[in-house]
């Protein structure tokens, strides 16, 4: 088995996953839902203008509170804890060969 992935989830799923991990981490009653993420993926490829165009036009009433900037930071700086889920393929032939605990 190379990949660790289900063969339904891709690695675009993962990466919406890991936003919506972030985004409960932080407390935030967002989720990104396929279509929500594809146009984000369609309005900009970088994902701190993805952030904070959704957070202008979604959540515009956390502007009063927080700066766009930071909120697209806070969730983009917390998502790399699930990036890693994201990153393709995993050796589990690799990993067979490690021992717990070290």
């Amino acid at each position: 088995m190379m990949n660790d992935l289900p063969p339904e989830l891709g690695p675009e799923d993962a990466e919406r996953n890991a936003y919506n991990a972030a985004f409960y981490e932080l407390g935030l009653h967002w989720h990104w839902d396929s279509q929500t993420y594809s146009q984000l993926l369609r309005y900009s490829p970088k994902p701190e203008i993805q952030l904070r165009h959704y957070v202008e036009t979604r959540h515009p009433h956390l502007l009063k509170a927080y700066d766009a900037d930071f909120l697209a930071a806070a969730v983009h700086e917390r998502k790399r804890q699930y990036k890693p889920c994201a990153r393709g393929p995993f050796d589990w032939a690799q990993a067979a060969t490690l021992e717990l605990g070290t």
